[in-house]
């Protein structure tokens, strides 16, 4: 079992309402001076803050906080599922079987401003953002005094409060990455009617920054915090990641800063697990120290049909010994699988050589989009303990594995991408950063490189991170995504693969709010 915050989220208070106002005060009888009139109701709604990625709903599977017209299973709401389809389904990594119009737009490139599943995300991020900047305002140093908290209680809350802060920063950089321009409200914007503003790009990133900033000694040094909530190093590694697309977003490149704040990160104290399966199995929170913030998931308490369940269980079939294998004998929905530019990424795709090959039934080719047996399983998400055993599950689909937002192996591509990108930095010591990794992808020195270019980084972040929701963000960096000089099976809706208009670089804002926004502006081309 999974233990988040001691489960304190178990009692903690329970927000409803239309995710598209960032500005509703939750709905509920349980209002706020009695939810907060005690340092452990500060700590439940705190739980409900992190909730808001891995909790599709505070009344059970079955429905979502989040209500998105067309869409009746709550698992597609929930954050990591949405996120992944957008960050994957477009990209060389992953195509879809399942035979819905919403899903198969993001190989053909064709989505709309109508596409449900974008709308998802939107949602998504704008609920958590929604409760988010309800406990900012509800945890300054007035609202504790004149709730008679202080001393510890107090200092403690202050953390809180920071990791809030950190929260919402991070569902403003994704809306920044994906959309471009979303609506913006904070915690100092009036409660109730209130129509919010449209951003740019180049204006939130520097909201971004200066919030990133601004709270970074409000959080706990690095690995110091409760598992499963943001310290120090979370918000160094999202400046970090930020910096290192900065260009795509102002214009102007960082890479100077995202190498300051990913060296910040590498010399926090965290260290490379010694094999790289280990990352995505059931017990990926005990001893993880290569871990830096996860979204939790629990098959027990914190049951949800997206997150990591949704990872595993799509990337199988209905091969049953194969999905026993795998820790969900209930499981296996297929639909998800890699097209073979994921494969072909390692050469000998085995497993053999490159350990983080972990690619199970079907076929290399993609002959028909719609057979669920096109494209190899991925199978590098397992509901497995690393000592072999299952972990509980109430169904034989529900799973126990978290997901790494934030890993130090992603901090060690920032800087060797950085380097050769000529943002400073040492030659060197990014020779050393990319031997670490292929020293541990292939346990023992066989991977080992003298040299690399930056075409190697291209190639060495895809065998590192596939399928964890960074293929979109690096293709765009690359100006690859859209173009037609780097191609995958299906990209376009073309079977060899197209390109593709560069306004899919960005997500359209959904025509709902459009509608019912009036300070909004499409973006070009929806």
């Amino acid at each position: 079992m999974k233990k988040i915050f001691s489960w304190v989220f178990m009692g903690a208070v329970l927000f409803t309402g239309c995710a598209k106002d960032l500005n509703l005060k939750p709905l509920n009888s349980n209002i706020a001076d009695v939810q907060y009139a005690t340092p452990l109701g500060y700590k439940q709604v705190l739980a409900k803050v992190y909730g808001s990625y891995s909790l599709v709903s505070s009344t059970g599977v079955g429905n979502s906080d989040v209500n998105v017209p067309g869409i009746t299973d709550a698992g597609t709401t929930d954050f990591l599922r949405a996120y992944w389809n957008l960050q994957e389904l477009t990209t060389d990594e992953a195509k879809c079987a399942w035979n819905d119009a919403n899903l198969q737009s993001y190989h053909n490139f064709n989505w709309t401003s109508s596409n449900i599943f974008i709308n998802a995300l939107y949602s998504r991020c704008l609920f958590s953002i929604t409760i988010c900047n309800e406990f900012i305002r509800e945890s300054t140093d007035e609202k504790l005094a004149s709730r008679g908290i202080g001393g510890k209680d107090a200092d403690d809350i202050k953390h809180y409060r920071a990791e809030a802060r950190f929260v919402r920063a991070f569902q403003y950089w994704v809306l920044m990455d994906l959309f471009g321009r979303p609506p913006f409200v904070t915690d100092q914007d009036p409660i109730g009617k209130f129509i919010p503003k449209q951003i740019s790009r180049a204006e939130l990133f520097a909201y971004i920054e200066t919030e990133l900033k601004a709270i970074d000694g409000e959080l706990v040094p690095p690995r110091g915090n409760e598992y499963g909530r943001a310290d120090q190093a979370a918000a160094w590694a999202l400046l970090a990641r930020m910096y290192l697309n900065a260009e795509i977003y102002t214009g102007t490149a960082h890479y100077a800063d995202a190498i300051t704040y990913a060296t910040r990160v590498i010399n926090a104290g965290y260290v490379l697990m010694p094999h790289y399966k280990n990352l995505f199995m059931a017990d990926n929170n005990v001893n993880n120290t290569e871990m830096i913030l996860p979204i939790t998931y629990d098959a027990t308490h914190s049951q949800n049909y997206g997150g990591t369940t949704f990872l595993i269980c799509s990337g199988h079939g209905t091969n049953v010994a194969d999905n026993a294998k795998a820790g969900i004998p209930g499981g296996g929905w297929s639909g998800n699988r890699a097209t073979k530019n994921l494969p072909q990424a390692f050469g000998d795709y085995s497993g053999n050589a490159d350990k983080r090959a972990m690619f199970g039934l079907g076929s290399l080719e993609i002959n028909d989009v719609l057979n669920f047996n096109a494209g190899l399983g991925v199978t590098k998400f397992n509901n497995v303990n690393s000592d072999g055993t299952t972990p509980y599950s109430p169904n034989g689909v529900l799973v126990n594995v978290d997901f790494p937002l934030f890993r130090l192996a992603e901090m060690y591509l920032i800087y060797i991408e950085t380097v050769k990108r000529n943002g400073g930095g040492s030659e060197a010591t990014a020779l050393e950063y990319f031997n670490r990794l292929r020293a541990r992808a292939y346990e023992n020195d066989n991977g080992k490189v003298t040299s690399f270019s930056l075409e190697d980084v291209f190639n060495e972040r895809q065998r590192e991170l596939y399928w964890e929701g960074f293929r979109r963000t690096d293709l765009v960096r690359f100006n690859r995504f859209t173009s037609g000089s780097y191609l995958w099976p299906w990209k376009a809706g073309v079977a060899g693969g197209a390109g593709a208009d560069a306004h899919y670089n960005v997500f359209p804002i959904p025509s709902s709010e459009i509608i019912s926004n009036t300070n909004l502006v499409q973006n070009a081309n929806y």
